[in-house]
């Protein structure tokens, strides 16, 4: 048999990392924290105004989940589906009364 030169051989390394599937429960717990943390808003009694813009409230849980899911997600598609996900969570926590009041 000719071996062509292009052609590359498969390693261990390579197979360990296509092999390595995150289990339903890890997905799950990831799932659960992301949305946990898209929930948390620090919200303000009265709104700030930022020239003609009231704020109500700062989402620091999307700060810090953003963080996570960068150092955590190794994938690129992975980590842009979760970011997805966390921005509407985010969003929808908006018009919820959920977070902490100041």
């Amino acid at each position: 048999m000719v071996r062509t030169r292009n052609k590359k051989t498969p390693t261990k390394k390579r197979y360990k990392l296509r092999d390595r599937q995150e289990t339903d429960g890890q997905y799950l717990l990831k799932l659960v924290l992301v949305i946990l943390m898209g929930t948390a808003w620090l919200k303000f009694a009265t709104p700030v105004m930022l020239g003609p813009v009231p704020v109500a409230g700062l989402p620091i849980g999307m700060l810090f989940a953003f963080l996570a899911i960068r150092r955590f997600e190794k994938r690129q598609a992975d980590r842009k589906i979760w970011y997805a996900m966390l921005i509407v969570v985010t969003l929808i926590c908006y018009f919820v009364p959920a977070g902490i009041m100041i």
